[in-house]
């Protein structure tokens, strides 16, 4: 397993140390949750963002799509 280092603020380190506190976890596990849970997001985020950027996806408009979906008024 590597080892990083990183610069936080005084007021993120109090943080930090109050989720550990909490949770009764060490610092380091809650980074590397952190950053797990972080980097899942932005995964998903760039997939999304891949998706709507993809020339071949047809763009539908909100008030048909709503009329198939609920009805006509």
């Amino acid at each position: 397993m590597s080892q990083i280092t990183a610069r936080v603020s005084d007021e993120l380190v109090s943080e930090l140390d109050k989720a550990a506190a909490q949770l009764k976890r060490s610092r380091a596990e809650i980074v590397r949750l952190a950053l797990e849970h972080y980097l899942d997001d932005f995964q998903d985020l760039s997939l999304a963002a891949q998706r709507l950027r993809d020339p071949g996806d047809p763009i539908l408009d909100w008030d048909e799509v709503r009329d198939e979906l609920v009805g006509k008024d």
